[in-house]
């Protein structure tokens, strides 16, 4: 039985689809053949050259093998992550996923089975409706590349904002390779092309985006692929 949240696509205060969203990746998510097409597991595999699975299981051990606790992904994704990231919770554990997009949260439902633990939620990354520190972790895979500099702040501190003190904040993304990688060089025009927000990856660290009266408790930053990709864990 699919993971019934209907009623979450009929929300009194309507949720629009960003702009820039609209604009630039109405093929890969808003169209229902963009999300026929990249729902696969291995063309999502092949975007990441080899990597997704690895990128995938680093960041989930970042929430543990068990989990107990509130999660918060933040977007919906293509491949197998959420249903990986499920398949870790106990009693006790939850997992909300958020997407701006309702043809998004309908493919996550035809994903995932029904689970009480589990709930499909249309909002905004950028103006969550959850209470201040209502989370044990939040998981960005993917997302900031996507957005514009002001909604990725906003993306940010809103993810900083819902979680708790003490509680992980968990980002994968783009990160600018080491000169020796190949990559440096192919993925440039791939990028530029595809991905118009995303160079900004290679210029900023994301802990730079953070609300400026934030204070973690701890950061950590590791690369993956001759640095191409990279995994931040913000400890608030």
């Amino acid at each position: 039985m699919p993971l019934q949240n209907t009623d979450t696509l009929t929300l009194s205060k309507p949720v629009p689809i960003p702009p820039y969203l609209e604009a630039t990746y109405w093929w890969a998510y808003l169209h229902p053949n963009g999300v026929r097409l990249f729902e696969r597991q291995w063309l999502v595999n092949l975007i990441l050259w080899g990597n997704f699975a690895k990128l995938r299981d680093v960041v989930l051990q970042e929430l543990g093998e068990v989990i107990k606790g509130r999660v918060l992904q933040v977007a919906c994704v293509y491949g197998d992550f959420t249903e990986k990231l499920v398949g870790r919770l106990r009693p006790g554990g939850t997992v909300d996923v958020i997407d701006v997009a309702p043809i998004q949260i309908r493919n996550l439902q035809s994903k995932l089975s029904h689970s009480p633990q589990v709930n499909a939620l249309l909002q905004d990354s950028t103006e969550l409706r959850f209470e201040d520190a209502s989370y044990d972790s939040v998981v960005v895979f993917f997302l900031l590349h996507e957005q514009p500099t002001p909604a990725r702040r906003k993306t940010i501190a809103e993810a900083w904002r819902v979680t708790k003190p003490g509680g992980k904040l968990i980002f994968m993304d783009y990160h600018k390779p080491v000169r020796g990688n190949p990559l440096r060089y192919v993925m440039v025009p791939i990028l530029t092309m595809l991905e118009p927000f995303s160079m900004e990856m290679w210029r900023t660290d994301i802990v730079d985006w953070l609300p400026a009266n934030s204070s973690p408790a701890k950061v950590e930053k590791h690369t993956y692929f001759g640095g191409l990709y990279q995994k931040v864990v913000i400890t608030r």
